[in-house]
């Protein structure tokens, strides 16, 4: 194998240094607001760029004052979780090796749907969860987030299902399987990368939620910590070091996830695209 020339060793590094520039870029508030968190006696403006010791009184007083709306937001989105791949997957798989007449279509009308506004979603759907008393319930607002990532998910694992052989199908059709345990016992389990795929999309869309949570819900019964730290705020305008402290508690959830699962969201969006 030849060597690397001089130009092509500088582009190498050259690309490196411009990498490392960007994600110091894009990981430098998340530095502040650790930063910010381990100094709670300091105001906004007298924050020192780098603590001086490790003061975790901010972190303890916002696990008391949020740790409730971080129980609401774990169980809202394992929730919404839950329904969003339960509708999506037979209605990918639907779409996928059926023939459906004009699916194409509904998978475009799928994701026309995500062009669709949040706070017109949210307006719409107050009217009918009056109608429905689901208004301020764990369902009601599972049931929303959860239609921010049906049809992601829908798209995602169509792409990845119309990839399936069908002679695979036809085989387990031929040894007695009907449809239904075709779809649980052989379509899941080979779609597996992407139903962690879309799961994963479906928590972050439902706990990053905050229109919903505020739109949805008119008393303090139902409080994911999105709309907690937004309350939050204004009653503690002065306290910058709990309110980054609950920041920083509320990112911990989904990078852990986003850990765990990255080899799977590689695998699972990669297998959707090669047909």
């Amino acid at each position: 194998m030849a060597a690397d020339t001089p130009t092509a060793s500088r582009r190498r590094w050259g690309s490196t240094v411009a990498g490392v520039l960007v994600l110091g870029v894009m990981l430098f508030p998340l530095y502040w607001m650790l930063n910010t968190a381990l100094q709670p006696e300091s105001g906004l403006l007298q924050v020192d760029p780098v603590p001086g010791g490790l003061d975790l009184s901010g972190f303890s007083k916002a696990l008391s004052d949020q740790g409730g709306h971080l129980l609401t937001s774990l169980l809202v989105s394992f929730g919404a979780v839950a329904i969003c791949l339960a509708v999506s997957a037979p209605a990918a798989y639907g779409l996928a090796r059926f023939g459906l007449r004009g699916s194409r279509t509904m998978v475009f009308g799928t994701l026309i749907t995500q062009m669709v506004p949040g706070i017109v979603i949210a307006n719409a759907l107050y009217n009918s969860y009056v109608d429905l008393g689901l208004v301020n319930s764990y369902f009601g607002l599972m049931l929303a987030d959860a239609s921010l990532g049906i049809p992601f998910s829908i798209v995602l694992m169509r792409s990845f299902m119309v990839s399936i052989p069908g002679e695979v199908l036809e085989a387990a059709e031929i040894d007695g399987a009907g449809p239904v345990r075709v779809f649980l016992r052989v379509v899941l389990p080979m779609s597996r990368n992407s139903l962690i795929t879309s799961g994963l999309f479906a928590f972050l869309f439902a706990w990053s939620d905050f229109m919903f949570a505020l739109t949805l819900n008119t008393t303090d019964d139902v409080k994911p910590v999105t709309l907690g730290i937004y309350q939050y705020i204004g009653a503690h305008v002065g306290d910058w070091g709990s309110v980054m402290a609950a920041s920083v508690l509320s990112a911990v959830p989904a990078a852990i996830l986003l850990v765990l699962a990255q080899k799977y969201i590689a695998a699972g969006i990669a297998g959707g695209s090669v047909k």
